[in-house]
């Protein structure tokens, strides 16, 4: 195990159906207060959350799993073209697998999934759901492209309509880096998150078919579910969606006002960025 700033951290690999993935471990095996898994936002590198993870094992006693999806940052394997990924790969299967495997390395402690944007809402497509203790949803909701404010709703319809199947379908992958819309992903996570995001009931029409029938009423552990006031991509009223989504939980809701904080904003990707680690304490309270 390698230490960074006094906590000890430990690339971990583990799959999920036949692919490799990799995650890092954050913390200690014995005895921690309770264990984590970390489910990124779509297009987030695990190492964006790795601050963050560190803070929580050693401000809080809590081990952190965080890790990359399948055909991704460091769980990429050859090029991006070659990709067969979904979205519902990445949060079905993927995060599914994730939480499999921190269970394993620390067994005798509270199970916690945090989950940022895509990371929070597909638990009900997952199994076991009766072993996790607390589920943590920051900036996670069902968004349709005609929800989000103004002027990001002409950035969201130009990405859906005007930019990304275009540039997708000539990659062969969404080349985010090249065209300022974040980092490159494979092409069938695209093209489902745009279909979820351009239809009225998000991705209800997939279920059955590409997403397996949802248990929404399996999660029984309490449910914070966290909304950005200054978040354009995932607003308070979209983020509100996900309620719906745990309706056998105990849920609590917060918003984040960077204003309370004396932070100039935070926006969607920033809950976990360094700059804004006050924020950190609340978001796990």
């Amino acid at each position: 195990m390698n230490v960074h700033a006094g906590i000890g951290y430990e690339d971990q690999w583990f799959y999920s159906g036949g692919q490799k993935l990799r995650g890092r471990f954050f913390g200690t095996y014995t005895r921690p207060r309770a264990v984590a898994v970390l489910h990124g936002a779509t297009g987030v590198p695990q190492r964006y959350y790795a601050k963050f993870a560190r803070w929580l094992a050693e401000a809080r006693n809590i081990a952190c799993l965080t890790y990359d999806y399948r055909d991704f940052a460091s769980s990429a394997r050859g090029s991006m073209k070659t990709s067969t990924a979904t979205m519902a790969d990445w949060g079905v299967h993927d995060q599914q697998a994730a939480r499999d495997h921190v269970r394993s390395l620390v067994e005798e402690v509270p199970l916690w999934v945090i989950g940022h944007s895509l990371g929070g809402m597909m638990l009900p497509f997952q199994k076991d759901l009766d072993q996790i203790d607390r589920v943590i949803a920051i900036a996670s909701g069902p968004a349709h492209v005609t929800g989000h404010p103004y002027p990001y709703k002409v950035y969201a319809a130009a990405y859906w309509y005007a930019v990304g199947p275009p540039a997708t379908y000539l990659a062969g992958y969404m080349p985010g880096k090249r065209l300022g819309f974040g980092n490159d992903i494979p092409a069938g996570v695209f093209w489902q998150w745009r279909r979820w995001c351009t239809t009225r009931g998000f991705f209800v029409g997939d279920i059955g078919t590409q997403l397996p029938m949802p248990d929404w009423n399996g999660v029984k552990a309490p449910v914070k579910v966290v909304a950005i006031k200054d978040d354009a991509l995932i607003p308070p009223k979209s983020v509100w969606g996900l309620m719906d989504y745990y309706r056998g939980a105990d849920k609590t809701q917060m918003v984040v006002d960077p204003d309370a904080y004396d932070l100039d904003g935070i926006g969607h990707i920033a809950p976990f960025a360094e700059v804004n680690r006050a924020i950190w304490a609340d978001l796990i309270a």
